[in-house]
């Protein structure tokens, strides 16, 4: 692991005692935090306590679905507000354990653990917040293949070692586990200059992934296939910040990425198909996988091969029928999402993005 201790300082000291609330920050970057919660998600976020919502600094909203039972972990996890949100999903069965660097964060959430656990019925915590890097998820005792899902809300970009960040977190996973997460990336790659600069740092800019390195980089963790489940191109909202590093184009991202050995780095057709059954709670009518996959309760769609293994071989088999296998190969698949074949030639189509 390289010498993260400079830059994490700098975090520590930004987000412990700089920024007190939303207010504080420069920029709008780590502002868009509920802009896509569902109304399923937006009536668990009402039973958390107000203090910890005034801490919410993120890019998206990772809340991961289908995970009643799990074990998740929150990269970064700041004042708790996604993990008690997780906490509430996975259930009394399941557990969610919070990693952060900053004291002053943590201290808030731990603070309200008793009250959270009371206010979702549970006799027992289900909650538990580790003070560690996210560099090096050994240390603070997460074992090899523990985790069912990986969430993160705009701290990965933070770090300045992502590619232990990566390495630890499919380590941790297990077989058929998910890392599902928001952050910050980039167009382009940010210069250097730009990304030693400590408040575009902080600002989640500076350390910004370029989306094509991080391809590159998940591909070295045996990951040749991620989703995209929203993306947006960020507005700056600071004439100085804009002046300074108003070249690159930046995006709030939420990715998910499935530890499976049998994806490819292409779409192939296998014939498959899968029917969503309506049974993932918050998604009764449909369910989105991704900005290409949407799957409609009751209605066959045709899937490439990576599609059936996310859908077949993770914690989404029990909300899905998987038609078919690897058997016969009939060539690549046809990657235009359904919805623009339907405008272009008036037929239907699969959904692989």
């Amino acid at each position: 692991m390289k010498d993260i201790s400079g830059k994490t300082e700098f975090v520590k000291e930004y987000y412990g005692k700089v920024l007190q609330g939303k207010t504080d920050l420069k920029t709008s970057t780590c502002k868009c935090t509920d802009e896509t919660l569902s109304s399923y998600i937006r009536a668990i976020e009402n039973k958390i306590d107000d203090e910890i919502l005034t801490k919410v600094y993120g890019c998206g909203s990772p809340i991961p679905d289908a995970v009643e039972g799990c074990v998740v972990l929150d990269l970064g996890c700041g004042a708790g507000r996604d993990v008690y949100v997780t906490s509430h999903l996975v259930g009394p069965k399941g557990f969610v354990i919070g990693v952060d660097v900053t004291y002053e964060q943590l201290e808030v959430a731990q603070r309200h653990l008793d009250a959270q656990m009371k206010r979702f019925g549970y006799e027992k915590p289900n909650v538990e917040f580790r003070k560690g890097f996210i560099e090096d998820l050994k240390e603070i005792g997460i074992g090899n293949n523990s985790v069912d899902v990986v969430i993160s809300n705009c701290v990965i970009n933070l770090s300045p070692d992502k590619r232990s960040v990566f390495s630890e977190i499919f380590r941790i996973l297990k077989p058929g586990g998910e890392l599902y997460f928001s952050d910050v990336f980039s167009g382009r790659r940010v210069p250097e200059h730009l990304t030693n600069d400590s408040l575009l740092h902080g600002e989640c800019l500076g350390g910004a992934m370029y989306i094509e390195d991080f391809r590159r980089l998940l591909r070295d963790m045996g990951c040749p296939d991620h989703r995209v489940v929203l993306s947006k191109k960020i507005a700056l909202d600071n004439p100085g910040i804009e002046a300074k590093a108003g070249m690159v184009d930046f995006y709030s991202m939420t990715i998910r990425a499935f530890k499976l050995d049998n994806l490819e780095d292409a779409c192939e057709d296998y014939g498959q198909s899968a029917v969503y059954l309506g049974t993932i709670p918050g998604c009764p009518h449909a369910f989105e996988l991704d900005d290409h996959h949407g799957f409609i309760t009751g209605k066959p769609a045709l899937v490439c091969g990576n599609t059936a293994s996310m859908l077949n071989e993770t914690r989404f088999a029990g909300h899905f029928k998987v038609t078919g296998d690897r058997t016969v190969h009939y060539g690549p698949f046809d990657c235009t999402p359904a919805h623009v074949k339907q405008e272009s030639d008036g037929q239907g189509g699969g959904v692989c993005c």
